[in-house]
């Protein structure tokens, strides 16, 4: 089992910033890759990115050039900075476990491969 507790969210008005971590727990975090997710209101789950055991990463093209997924395997957290919010970034963010396997393909970005997820954080940003 691997535990995920994500914390940063809030309110911030449009062009601001915020930094969204996710804290594992449980098994051996390197050997998972994560990733962010995102549900608005009334609207399906989307994936935002992902990074990989070894650091490649995938983005949406809605978070490309504003925000970045990193990771550190000693604190086993996984963070998501978050630059020039826009008001349709409002959602909750989730993150998420997928177990390691042979390559980091685009099947990532899916939701199937992720066995674990966190309870989510709320991203509000105003106009």
């Amino acid at each position: 089992q691997v535990q995920l507790v994500e914390s940063g969210g809030g309110l911030v008005q449009a062009g601001g910033s915020l930094r969204l971590s996710c804290a594992a727990s449980g098994r051996t975090f390197s050997n998972y890759a994560m990733g962010w997710f995102r549900q608005a209101p009334e609207k399906e789950r989307e994936f935002v990115t992902a990074i990989s055991w070894s650091g490649a990463t995938y983005y949406a093209d809605s978070a490309k050039g504003r925000f970045t997924i990193s990771r550190d395997n000693a604190k086993g957290t996984v963070y998501l900075q978050m630059n020039s919010l826009k008001p349709e970034d409002t959602a909750v963010y989730y993150c998420a476990a997928a177990p390691r396997s042979s390559s980091f393909t685009t099947y990532y970005i899916k939701s199937r491969p992720y066995d674990y997820w966190g309870q989510g954080t709320q991203v509000t940003v105003s106009t």
